[in-house]
Order: C-alpha cells, then sequence, then structure tokens
C-alpha cells in the first residue's frame, strides 16, 4: 500500500529512545511511500517550556526503569545500545543543525538522523564535535561534508532550529521521539505499529 503522505518525526539527536526506534521507522517509511518531515529540537529547552526533567535529574527510581525498559527493548528489537554512553548529555545543537541543512537541501536525512543516534547510544562519539560529524557524512558518501558543516553553522540554520523546538512545544510534543500523522499525536518507538494502523487505515478509506 502506498498512501504518499507525510508524516512529522519531532526527536532529539541525544534521546535514546528516538534511536531505538529509528530502524523500525525508517521501515515504516519505506513500506508506505511516506514524505517525512524532520524536526530536531533543543531537548532541553523543550523540557523546559513542557515540564520534562532530563534523565540527570530525574530520580534514582525513574532512572533505574529506564534501564529497565532499554534492555528488553534492546533484546525485543535487536538493537544494540549503550544504557549509559558517555556523550548522551553532549551539546545537541551541532548535529541538530546539521540535519535541519540536510533535509532542506533535500539530501538523505534519513540515514544521517540514524547514523547521528547510533554514534550517540552505541559507537561512543560526541556528535557535538566537528570530527564526528564530519566522519559521520564521510561514511554516507556525502560530497562536500566540510562545506555542509560550516554552511549548518548560520545563524540561520540556528532560527531553523530554534523555529522546530517551538512548534514542537506549540503542537503538543514533550518528549522524543513524536509522530504526527493527519493531525493525530504519536509518543514513543512503542507506539509505532499504532501510527502504522492509521497509516492503512487512511489509505483504505481514501481508496474507498
Amino acid at each position: 500500500m502506498k498512501s504518499n503522505q507525510r508524516v512529522t518525526y519531532y526527536f532529539s539527536v541525544i534521546s535514546d529512545w528516538a534511536y531505538m526506534g529509528g530502524a523500525q521507522f525508517a521501515q515504516l517509511v519505506n513500506r508506505h511511500n511516506l514524505d517525512v518531515a524532520y524536526r530536531p529540537f533543543i531537548l532541553e529547552r523543550l523540557y523546559s517550556s513542557t515540564g520534562g526533567i532530563l534523565l540527570s535529574k530525574r530520580s534514582p527510581q525513574r532512572q533505574a526503569y529506564r534501564v529497565a525498559e532499554l534492555r528488553r527493548w534492546s533484546k525485543r528489537l535487536g538493537i544494540p545500545v549503550n544504557h549509559f554512553p558517555k556523550y548522551s548529555t553532549t551539546d545537541d545543537k551541532p548535529a541538530s543543525r546539521l540535519i535541519a541543512l540536510f533535509q532542506e537541501r533535500g539530501l538523505d536525512t534519513g540515514t544521517l538522523v540514524r547514523r547521528i543516534h547510533r554514534a550517540v547510544w552505541l559507537e561512543e562519539r560526541d556528535i557535538a564535535q566537528d570530527s564526528t560529524l564530519l566522519q559521520i557524512m564521510e561514511g554516507m558518501g556525502t560530497p562536500d561534508g566540510r562545506v555542509l558543516l560550516e554552511d549548518s553553522k548560520s545563524e540561520y540554520h540556528s532560527n531553523i532550529l530554534d523555529g522546530f523546538t517551538k512548534e514542537a512545544a506549540d503542537n503538543g510534543v514533550f518528549g522524543s521521539p513524536f509522530y504526527i500523522y493527519d493531525g493525530e499525536i504519536y509518543w514513543g518507538q512503542d507506539r509505532l505499529d499504532m501510527l502504522e494502523e492509521q497509516i492503512v487505515n487512511s489509505y483504505e478509506k481514501a481508496a474507498g
């Protein structure tokens, strides 16, 4: 089935659950020929406006349960994950600006997002560093990576990222990942099956 519809995908580049759902989401997008609007946001800023609590400031009980859930989902999905990566609290703006630039220029944004998440949650790499982002682009075969990286540092792309963060809060987003399709909002990689049900139902309804 092909819906040719758009999903708006809100996420943080340092989100463990966006990493865990990345492969599933890519498969869903391919199955249904979806157009994706990638919306990286500044996590701390979104939390401050929506009542979220950064992981390091959560209670020991909440932190422990997060690890238990990561173990369960890692086993279920067959996706390896480092529960305590060294750079999970790094500056999220450089990678987010680069993603915004990739999308703007019609480059392979989905692959970039997944490789950035993998760099944080599996490879112990600091995505705030130019060298890491350049290596990721080189691994993708992206030409002119250094030029793209420098372009992404502009005030223009900083403003885009600020806009995405405000837009996320305005649209009911308070964590990562969030998916919006046809006015319906879904929080968490464990809601991807529900998102797909809506996509299929929407397509069948349109087909009559």
